[in-house]
């Protein structure tokens, strides 16, 4: 039965406690093992009826409990299984030793594995727990069976993938299909560990849900449910000023048409009125390419602080295209009593002053969102970026915490994090988004999100959302272009 916690994401640390709660309650730890292992065999065998034979290949620990049992069940079921162990499996101690026992022949070492055509491999080595490097003799079957391209069925997680960081520690199996129990983890989604699972299974092994709920901490993944109630939903009274409105900030002459894609960006997010503000050399550019964007001139600081007196203004965009420097940093630090998207040369501007910024949000009280790609956020955060004790997530939560800001630590796996500690990671943006002015798109939907009232964290959150589906949407081949006509209402 596929798990309603699908949108959780627990940590190892977390899971483990959680399964000590569930027998401390009086559930039976082994009854819980044995739902895993069983539905581990069955995914094995509708997804591979056809299957040779199985290769069940058991670790020390209770990921191999749950092989153990898919072995039985599937020899049970009247499939070819053969059984493979890393380790002395006599010393098993508990749900796993009890596991062993109904698997009523000799149990193979790992290291004699050899594969056959037609195997199926079910790792049960180790499972999301792991956090150290692999043994050798691991890794040469890891290596053995990616080599030979047979499909894998990885038990909680394909062994060799840290569940906290989704690191790779040594070796990981390249598996077709993982079946996870009760919530994703982090390193299902974090990448390099996302590109190994396939395709995820959560299966509900009848932990009740409060027990998980009490044991989670604040990681999400991300979905409408992250930012449900702030969609700013229109009604007969709604006029275009209660929609927001969004500002963007130009560049120059040479740089002023990520500024044009976030505005349009803003326009199809939602935005009432959105305006390109520019100086006087790329004003006439600009005016020649919008229609329904306004545009204003907006020299220098003085004009900037003059403008800002109409509270109607509702949020900015701050970077695409607008140059690194001091002109930027002035420009920031005017709007950080505001709702800002801060992106691009507004992040790099800071990279010899962040505390100037930091201190602004903190004494302020904006709402400010910055969503820096890796490049950009080693640049703001170096002594961060550099720990590579912590996975992606605790490095978004550390740069939130530090900034005073909602942080997009843009890619593949978006995290979006608040300095109050959610997080939640985006899974649904395609491959393709990977194109010139995508990230200006995304700063036009977020700050359209701002404009709208919408609180920075589920702004981000929605705007990173919108934009993958946007991307789907859209499709191989799209230009930021096209990627601005296919967003969606915000549901």
């Amino acid at each position: 039965m596929r798990s309603k916690l699908h949108h959780l994401l627990v940590t190892p640390a977390e899971m483990a406690a959680i399964d000590r709660a569930a027998a401390q309650s009086g559930i039976d730890s082994f009854m819980l093992m044995r739902s895993a292992g069983m539905a581990v065999a069955a995914a094995a065998m509708r997804l591979f009826p056809q299957a040779n034979r199985f290769v069940v290949l058991c670790g020390p620990g209770n990921n191999g409990g749950d092989g153990y049992v898919a072995a039985a069940a599937l020899r049970q079921g009247g499939a070819t299984v053969a059984l493979f162990a890393h380790g002395d499996p006599a010393t098993l101690r508990g749900d796993a030793a009890r596991a062993r026992s109904l698997w009523p022949e000799a149990v193979t070492p790992l290291g004699l594995f050899e594969p056959a055509p037609g195997d199926v491999v079910v790792d049960a080595l180790f499972g999301a727990g792991l956090s150290r490097a692999l043994p050798d003799d691991v890794i040469r079957v890891i290596d053995t069976v990616n080599d030979r391209g047979l499909p894998v069925i990885a038990v909680d997680l394909p062994t060799g993938i840290d569940g906290r960081t989704g690191e790779v520690r040594g070796a990981a199996f390249a598996a077709c299909h993982t079946v996870t129990f009760m919530a994703p983890k982090p390193g299902h989604w974090l990448l390099p560990g996302r590109s190994f699972c396939g395709t995820l299974e959560v299966f509900d092994i009848g932990i009740p849900a409060r027990i998980v709920m009490a044991g989670a901490g604040s990681f999400r993944l991300n979905a409408p449910s992250a930012w449900s109630g702030f969609g700013g939903e229109l009604t007969l009274s709604t006029y275009k000023f209660t929609r927001g409105h969004l500002v963007v900030f130009s560049g120059d002459r040479q740089g002023t048409g990520a500024a044009r894609l976030a505005a349009a960006a803003g326009l199809a997010a939602g935005a009432g009125l959105v305006t390109v503000a520019s100086g006087k050399a790329a004003l006439g550019i600009n005016a020649s390419h919008l229609t329904a964007v306004m545009v204003k001139e907006v020299d220098g600081k003085r004009d900037l602080e003059k403008w800002l007196r109409d509270r109607r203004l509702g949020s900015f965009v701050l970077g695409p295209g607008f140059g690194i420097g001091k002109r930027t940093r002035d420009f920031a630090l005017a709007l950080c009593d505001r709702a800002l998207v801060l992106d691009a040369d507004g992040i790099t501007s800071f990279q010899e002053n962040r505390d100037a910024l930091f201190s602004a949000l903190a004494s302020r009280g904006g709402r400010m969102v910055m969503t820096p790609h890796e490049g950009e956020f080693a640049r703001l955060f170096p002594d961060i970026a550099g720990d590579h004790a912590l996975s992606k997530i605790e490095k978004a939560q550390s740069a939130a915490r530090l900034s005073h800001a909602v942080i997009v630590y843009k890619g593949a796996d978006t995290v979006i994090a608040a300095p109050d500690g959610r997080v939640v990671v985006n899974g649904n943006a395609p491959p393709w988004l990977a194109t010139a002015g995508s990230g200006d798109v995304l700063a036009g939907i977020t700050g359209a999100h701002l404009a709208q009232g919408m609180p920075a964290f589920e702004a981000a959150a929605a705007a990173v959302w919108r934009h993958g589906a946007a991307g789907n949407r859209a499709g191989q081949g799209l230009t930021a272009e096209t990627l601005i006509g296919a967003i969606s209402p915000l549901a």
